[in-house]
C-alpha cells in the first residue's frame, strides 16, 4: 500500500496539516507511523477525509462523524441523514425567504424601506427570531 506524508495528504485532500493533526487527535484518522518528524498515512486516508469533508459540508459535527466511524469503517445512520436533510430543508426555506425579501427591498418603490409592507414582514420575522442563524454545534 502506498504511504503519503502529511504534506502530501494535505495537498491532495485540501485539508490543512493542522486539521489533519486535529482529526488524528480526535480519532477520525490514524497515521501509520513517522518518517523523521513527518506523519505518514496510508493512501486510504484520502477517501476517509473526503467523507469527513462531505459530512462537514452537510452540517454534521465532528462528533457525529466520529460516531459514524466508530468501528473503523463508515457506518452511515440513515435516520441521522434524514434528520439532517430536514434541517437543510428548513434552512433553505429560511434563506429563500430572506433572499426574496432582500431582493424586494432593493427594488421596492416605497419612499422608505420602513414603509414597505414586505420589508416590514421581514423585519417582524427577524424580531420574532425566525431569521436568526442556527447556533453552530461544537466540533
Amino acid at each position: 500500500m502506498h504511504e503519503l506524508d502529511i504534506g502530501e495528504v494535505a495537498s491532495r485532500s485540501g485539508v490543512a496539516a493542522s486539521a489533519l493533526r486535529y482529526y488524528e487527535d480526535q480519532g477520525l484518522i490514524r497515521s501509520i507511523g513517522r518518517r523523521g518528524l513527518r506523519r505518514q498515512f496510508d493512501a486510504g486516508v484520502l477517501e476517509r477525509l473526503a467523507l469527513i469533508t462531505l459530512g462537514r459540508a452537510a452540517g454534521f459535527s465532528l462528533e457525529e462523524i466520529a460516531r459514524m466511524f466508530a468501528d473503523g469503517q463508515p457506518r452511515i445512520d440513515r435516520a441521522l441523514l434524514s434528520t439532517k436533510a430536514r434541517e437543510l430543508d428548513a434552512t433553505i426555506r429560511k434563506l429563500t425567504a430572506m433572499r426574496n425579501g432582500l431582493r424586494h427591498a432593493a427594488a421596492c418603490s416605497a419612499p422608505s424601506h420602513m414603509e414597505c409592507p414586505t420589508f416590514r414582514k421581514l423585519l417582524g420575522a427577524a424580531a420574532r427570531g425566525a431569521l436568526a442563524p442556527a447556533t453552530r454545534r461544537k466540533s
